[in-house]
C-alpha cells in the first residue's frame, strides 16, 4: 500500500465523519461507501487485492475482539427478563437451525468444499448485524420489545457462533494438510479454555473497575482506554496458554459487563468509537480483497445460496423457533427479514483467508456474495420497512405487555453524549 492509497482512505475516513448523516437520511450506509473505496483502491492498482490479505490479520482480529467484548459488555443481561424467552427462542433454537441449514445448503450446492469448509460458510453466515439495520432498532415506530429482540440476537450470535467457526476453520486447515494446524480435537479444548480465561479477565477487570470508581481512584477521562486493553487483555491472555482469543473476548465481555455495573456503559463508548473505525476499515478491506476474489469466482450458484440465505435460511428457522411466542405472523416476517449479515461475517471470511490461504477463496466468495447482498438489501429496505411495520403495528393496538428500554449495542451521539455527562450531585455515579 502506497501513500497515495493511505491519503484516499484517510480523506475518505474524515470525509464520511462530515456528511455520514446525511448520507444515512439517503439509506447510503458506511458499509456501501468503503466497500466502494476498496474496490476502487484495488481497481486503481493503489493496494494489491487479495495479495493484501496476510497484511490485514492485525486488523481483522482487532476488530473482532473489540466488536466481541463491546456488544458482549453493553448487554444488561439482568435487565432482559422480560422476554427472555424469546431470546433463548432465537439463540437457542433458530441460531442453531440457521448453522445446520446453511451448512447442508452449502455441502449440497459444493460437494468439493468438504464438510468442514461447508460448515464454516454456514457458521460464518449465521450472526446478524443489527448496525445494517440501524433505522429498524431505532425507529421509536417499531415497538419496542422487537427492536429489542433484534438488539439482543445481534449483540450476542456472533459470540455464540465463533466457536463453531473456529472449529470449522481448524477441522479445514487439518483436512487441507496445511502446517501448524492441530485440527479440531484441539480446537475444541482451546475453545474451552478460552471460555474461563475470557471469563476470568472480564470479571477480575470489572471488580476492579467498579471498586477504582467507589474509591475514587480512577480518573474519567483514561478509563474508556483501560477498558480498550481489557479487551485485547482477555484475547492476550487466552493466546498466552494456548486458548482461543475470540471466544475469551466475548466472554471477558459479558463478565466484565456484569461485574462493572452501571459504570461499565459510559467506560465503553471509547471501546466502541474505535470499534467503529477499524470496522470502517475492514469494510474498505472488503472491497479492496474480497471483492476480487468474489468476481473471479461469481456464478449464479453462488447469488441463489445469498439469496437463499438471506431468505429461507435465515426466515424458516427464526418461523420454527417462534411458535408459541406469541407473536403474529407480521412480527415473524419482519423479525426473520432483518437478520442482516454484516461485520461478523466479513471478519470470519478474512480470518479463514488468513488461516487457510487459497484453499477458502470458494467458501470466501460465497460468503462475500452473501454480505454484499445483505448490505444493498437490508441497506436499502430498512427504513420503508421499518415504517410500514410500525404503522401497522400500531394501528392493531397498544403494545403487548408494554413498551421496554431498548439497549444501543451502537449508541448513537445522543447517547453517548448522555453517557458522559456527570450526575446532578458532582459525585460519582452510584454502582449497580
Amino acid at each position: 500500500m502506497d501513500a497515495t492509497a493511505i491519503v484516499v482512505i484517510t480523506a475518505t475516513l474524515f470525509g464520511w465523519s462530515l456528511v455520514s448523516r446525511r448520507l444515512a437520511r439517503a439509506d447510503l450506509t458506511a458499509p456501501i461507501v468503503f466497500i466502494v473505496v476498496g474496490a476502487a483502491l484495488a481497481w486503481a492498482g493503489l493496494v494489491e487485492g487479495p495479495e493484501e490479505s496476510a497484511a490485514l490479520t492485525v486488523l481483522v482480529e482487532v476488530t473482532l475482539v473489540w466488536v466481541l467484548f463491546s456488544d458482549a459488555a453493553r448487554l444488561p443481561l439482568r435487565e432482559l427478563r422480560h422476554d427472555v424467552g424469546r431470546y433463548l427462542r432465537l439463540l437457542g433454537i433458530g441460531l442453531p437451525l440457521t448453522v445446520l441449514l446453511g451448512w447442508a445448503l452449502s455441502a449440497w450446492f459444493w460437494p468439493e468444499l468438504g464438510l468442514w469448509l461447508a460448515l464454516f460458510v454456514g457458521a460464518a453466515l449465521a450472526p446478524t448485524d443489527a448496525a445494517l439495520g440501524v433505522p429498524v432498532v431505532t425507529n421509536p415506530v417499531v415497538p419496542s420489545r422487537i427492536r429489542q429482540l433484534i438488539t439482543v440476537e445481534s449483540g450476542l450470535n456472533d459470540g455464540i457462533v465463533t466457536p463453531v467457526v473456529m472449529l470449522a476453520i481448524a477441522g479445514a486447515a487439518a483436512a487441507a494438510g496445511l502446517e501448524g494446524h492441530e485440527g479440531a480435537g484441539s480446537a475444541v479444548v482451546q475453545l474451552a479454555l478460552g471460555v474461563l480465561v475470557g471469563s476470568l479477565v472480564g470479571a477480575a477487570g470489572g471488580w476492579l473497575v467498579r471498586q477504582a470508581g467507589r474509591r475514587g481512584l480512577a480518573a474519567e477521562d483514561f478509563a474508556g482506554v483501560g477498558v480498550l486493553a481489557l479487551a485485547l487483555l482477555a484475547y492476550a491472555a487466552a493466546l498466552a496458554v494456548d486458548a482461543n482469543g475470540f471466544v475469551a473476548a466475548f466472554c471477558g465481555g459479558l463478565a466484565f459487563g456484569g461485574r462493572a455495573g452501571r459504570r461499565a456503559p459510559r467506560q465503553l463508548v471509547f471501546l466502541e468509537q474505535m470499534g467503529e473505525l477499524v470496522s470502517a476499515l475492514v469494510w474498505l478491506a472488503f472491497g479492496a480483497v474480497a471483492l476480487p476474489i468474489m468476481l473471479d469466482r461469481v456464478d449464479a450458484l453462488m447469488v441463489l445460496y445469498a439469496v437463499l440465505s438471506l431468505t429461507v435460511v435465515r426466515m424458516l428457522p427464526v418461523a420454527l423457533a417462534l411458535v408459541g411466542s406469541g407473536l403474529n405472523r407480521r412480527t415473524v416476517l419482519f423479525v426473520g427479514w432483518f437478520g442482516p449479515r454484516g461485520l461478523a461475517s466479513l471478519v470470519f471470511g478474512l480470518l479463514a483467508l488468513e488461516a487457510l490461504g487459497p484453499v477458502a477463496d470458494e467458501a470466501l466468495a460465497v460468503v462475500t456474495v452473501t454480505v454484499l447482498l445483505s448490505v444493498l438489501a437490508h441497506g436499502f429496505s430498512a427504513a420503508p420497512l421499518a415504517a410500514r411495520y410500525g404503522a401497522a403495528e400500531a394501528a392493531a393496538g397498544p403494545e403487548a405487555g408494554g413498551p421496554v428500554e431498548v439497549t444501543e449495542l451502537r449508541p448513537s451521539r445522543a447517547a453517548r453524549h448522555r453517557a458522559r455527562q456527570p450526575t446532578d450531585t458532582g459525585a460519582p455515579p452510584a454502582d449497580g
